[in-house]
């Protein structure tokens, strides 16, 4: 994986990724794919002496317990609710083997990158970015977005600092595990001390850039900031955010719009949603079609997380993290 695009001179080495990818790694738990791999990153170019040199960064991570034979079926049908047939129809061609941009391994690159980014904006704004699993099907965790820390999140294996429903959903990615069948839910991510300024006020929305962001993720199927849905239940009077002074600082006295007004930051907690769907390999006979269009029945094979939730945590967070740190950039560039 390439990062293009990082400021020189900032303090990087394999330590400072190693651990988001980590959180983000196959086979960490019992709620998890069991695939096994170590994941471990090296930094091949862009650095010198420890610190960015300004150029392209070259980071590589090893694939060491692939089983392309488990995917022999699906060389000849698609997998319901997969890519499989709509990279065969776009291209005349595609990787069956279980790799390729439609496999979940291509995260890394993001989590990689992202932990870069976020060491770039705790160091130069002391930007914080957290995320964790609100909910999972219909069981929701009660958390105070502006007091929840990191150590409440790692805490257990669903990465839910409700240690309640924490214990209850990894309950319930058990059973859906045992039946051979998946489960989604919701991820919320919580960004505080972004500064006054950030976005534009058009086309790259720093909302928007957030949204496409989180949807580009695999199993997303949803995004929503601030009151999101819930605001379209609200009045005017009810959703408005009222601004005080104190000290010369300007405040909201509630965020409702979730940090950003008019596409630009406004300086309280960024708050949002994204949706992940169950994950669409359960290991059940279903309908499908073959590459001659001919009808057939597809049983799931291989090992696959029951719940992407949990490895999803960093993902989301290195995703808001790259949106972020090329406003930050843009910012600077424009208004200095």
């Amino acid at each position: 994986m390439v990062v293009d695009g990082c400021p020189p001179r900032i303090e990087l080495t394999e330590a400072d990724i190693q651990p988001d990818l980590d959180r983000r790694r196959p086979g960490q738990s019992k709620i998890v794919t069991p695939r096994k791999e170590a994941d471990r990153v090296q930094i091949l170019s862009g650095t010198f002496e420890g610190r960015t040199l300004g150029t392209p960064i070259s980071l590589w991570v090893k694939d060491e317990d692939m089983r392309p034979e488990t995917y022999s079926e699906m060389a000849t049908k698609f997998r319901p609710s997969h890519a499989d047939y709509t990279y065969a129809a776009k291209y005349g061609i595609r990787n069956w083997q279980g790799g390729g941009r439609t496999s979940a391994r291509e995260t890394i690159g993001r989590v990689a990158a992202g932990a870069l980014a976020k060491k770039i904006l705790r160091q130069t704004h002391g930007v914080e970015i957290l995320a964790y699993v609100k909910q999972v099907q219909n069981l929701a965790a009660e958390v105070d977005r502006e007091k929840v820390q990191s150590g409440e999140i790692e805490a257990n294996i669903v990465r839910c600092p409700d240690s309640g429903a924490a214990e209850k959903m990894v309950e319930l990615i058990g059973k859906m595990r045992a039946e051979g069948n998946s489960v989604g839910g919701v991820i919320e991510a919580v960004i505080r001390r972004v500064p006054v300024g950030w976005g534009e006020p058009v086309f790259d929305r720093l909302e928007a850039d957030l949204a496409k962001a989180m949807l580009s993720l695999p199993a997303s199927k949803g995004f929503e900031i601030g009151s999101g849905f819930a605001g379209t239940l609200l009045t005017g009077l009810e959703h408005n955010d009222p601004f005080r002074s104190e000290g010369g600082k300007v405040y909201t006295t509630k965020n409702d719009s979730g940090g950003i007004q008019g596409g630009i930051s406004n300086g309280e907690t960024i708050y949002f949603r994204v949706a992940f769907k169950p994950v669409a390999t359960v290991m059940h006979e279903q309908d499908t079609v073959d590459e001659k269009f001919e009808n057939t029945t597809l049983k799931g094979r291989g090992r696959h997380d029951p719940c992407v939730l949990p490895r999803a945590v960093p993902m989301v967070e290195a995703m808001a993290a790259l949106v972020l740190v090329d406003h930050a950039l843009r910012h600077k560039a424009q208004c200095g």
